[in-house]
């Protein structure tokens, strides 16, 4: 089961051309079972990414540009009333699907942010008085400009925190830029991919998951990581029990995909910074500039002992 996402990484490899890397941390995102939050400039493919990824794990999906005067209403649905029925009817919102594509999330308002909070922490929504489940597996895959662009709103931390990884892309090299400008338009492309997988076939492999061994060595380390994030004056806030949980099931997802059915200390390594950074905030200052969370983080791995 696990050898068929290498096929999709594959796949979405030729659209988005020089990011194995971040291609195969998505991945085990989505095989954990969390949510993804992609961070970066307009431009450098992460919608096409998110496109590329619910496409070829055959998923069905809706993408929901996010902008400041977009409505709660407008994500989770609303109610109408039929005359003819005499009763108001529910009309579900985008996110009853099984991959929300919430572009440029941090466009909308707080209030509207607030609105996917119990859809990505209990996989339901609230509205009119009533609980209904979402389809399964759901995923919400999230892009965000850089906070400092003109009309963006941060996330607050309680919605950071539900991102089970946050990746960025960044610029692509010279090799793979000239790909893309002499290559075939990527929206031709995305229109041309096959779904290599089904839902199905990813709840099976999530169920798999649970298989992957962790021993409790393993566990004291992912225990004293946490701690160490907990001490000392580098982060305003440490690790809470909700990311130590994700990063030791990004670790296991990380270890299927290297054909593992037993976790390391190196896929904890591996897969720290994307699945913790976006939940820290650094208090340490270099030369009166703060420093990146994933910068401390990188110190922290190499001083906390395996």
């Amino acid at each position: 089961m696990f050898s068929q996402l290498h096929k999709v990484a594959k796949q979405v490899n030729n659209v988005i051309i020089g990011k194995e890397l971040q291609i195969r941390q998505a991945l085990a995102c989505l095989l954990a079972g969390g949510h993804l939050l992609i961070e970066d400039l307009p431009g450098v493919g992460k919608t096409t990414l998110a496109h590329a990824l619910a496409i070829s794990l055959g998923l069905k999906f809706n993408r929901l540009q996010f902008t400041s005067d977009l409505l709660p209403a407008d994500v989770v649905g609303v109610s109408i009333f039929d005359r003819e029925k005499n009763q108001f009817i529910f009309h579900p919102g985008p996110v009853f699907t099984q991959v929300l594509l919430a572009d440029e999330i941090n466009r909308a308002t707080p209030k509207t942010q607030s609105s996917l909070l119990e859809a990505m922490e209990e996989h339901q929504v609230s509205a009119e008085g009533q609980t209904r489940k979402l389809p399964a597996p759901f995923f919400v895959i999230a892009t965000q400009n850089p906070a400092h662009q003109v009309g963006t709103f941060p996330l607050p931390e309680s919605q950071l925190d539900r991102f089970l990884m946050c990746l960025s892309l960044g610029y692509p090299d010279a090799a793979a830029e000239r790909a893309l400008l002499l290559g075939e338009d990527r929206r031709a492309l995305l229109s041309k991919l096959p779904a290599l997988m089904q839902a199905s076939e990813l709840l099976q492999a999530q169920q798999q998951l649970k298989q992957i061994h962790t021993s409790p060595a393993l566990v004291d380390y992912v225990q004293a990581l946490a701690q160490a994030t907990r001490q000392g004056d580098v982060f305003a806030e440490g690790m809470s029990p909700r990311a130590s949980l994700a990063l030791l099931q990004a670790a296991r997802a990380w270890a299927a995909l290297e054909g593992r059915d037993h976790v390391l200390p190196e896929d904890v390594q591996a897969i720290m910074i994307p699945v913790i950074a976006h939940r820290l905030r650094p208090l340490k200052s270099v030369n009166g500039k703060a420093s990146a969370s994933a910068d401390l983080l990188a110190q922290l791995i190499k001083r906390v002992a395996v």
